[in-house]
Order: C-alpha cells, then structure tokens, then sequence
C-alpha cells in the first residue's frame, strides 16, 4: 500500500486537507474538519449552498477514486472527502445554532457508521470512486431527513 502525497492536490482533498490521516476514527475526525466549510457554507444562498456541494461530489467521484487507485486500495479509511460531502448534505438548510451542528454532526456519524439499507449493500457492492461517495451521499441524505423532521417538529435542542 502507498501512502498518499498531501503535496498532491488530490490526496490533499481526498484525505481531507490531511484529516483523514488520524490514527483513530479518521471517518469522524474528517467529519469534525467539514465543519468549519460548512460555516462558510451557510452563508450562501440555498441554491448556491446545493450547487457548491452537488459540484464537491461529482468532483469526490474523481478524487476518491483517483486516491484509492493510486494507494492500492479500495476506500481506504483517511479518504473522508466522501465524509465532508456527506456532511454538507446533513446540514442542507439546517437551523442555526451550533447545537444543530452537533446534532447533524451524529445523526451523520451514526448513518455512515450503521450503514442502514441501501448504504451497506452499495459500500459492498458499488466500487471505485462512485462507490466510496455513494455509501456516504446516502447516509447524508438519511440524516438530513432525520434532521429537518426534528426541525420541523420543533425540537427544542439544549445540549
């Protein structure tokens, strides 16, 4: 197995601008540097905010791949840039407060780690660069769900 080269802008990316290179949990620590972009994020309109990351994905497809291809392997764990697509999906018109940015935050985690149906079968089956942002844009899109329904019914959040 290669290590990746974070002077190579796309390991940089795949890795997560070096994130992914955390000796534990580099899922979670890859999600945890999303957050700060998110807070940029935001402040675009919504149309902006969906095309930003819908244009972020299409270009993980490539990254992800690429990376994975050139270490030799299939979806290594410090490849998260499918974690910070995945992410930006969770918080998709999030509510302001930073206790919705925790709660996307695990409602996310726990997607992506449960890998509930599809996203077990696809992260088995789904290969290459599409296959390792697929898993992760549906355990988002889970989350985001789960989360504007706690939005909606007017959870109140004091963490």
């Amino acid at each position: 197995m290669n290590k990746p080269q974070l002077s190579n802008p796309v390991h940089l990316l795949a890795f997560g601008f070096g994130s992914g290179l955390s000796p534990k949990a580099p899922g979670t620590v890859g999600t945890l540097a999303a957050i700060p972009f998110y807070l940029i994020l935001r402040e675009f309109s919504l149309p902006v905010y969906m095309a930003i990351v819908a244009v972020a994905s299409l270009v993980g497809i490539y990254l992800c791949g690429k990376t994975s291809e050139d270490m030799g392997v299939h979806d290594h764990g410090g490849i998260v840039w499918d974690e910070f697509c995945g992410f930006w999906i969770t918080m998709l018109a999030a509510p302001a407060g930073w206790q919705w940015i925790v709660v996307g935050f695990l409602l996310f985690r726990l997607f992506d780690i449960w890998k509930p149906w599809p996203i077990r079968t696809i992260d088995e089956k789904v290969h290459g660069g599409f296959g390792i942002m697929l898993d992760d844009l549906i355990a988002g899109t889970y989350a985001l769900i789960v989360l504007q329904l706690l939005a909606q019914v007017k959870i109140p959040l004091t963490l």
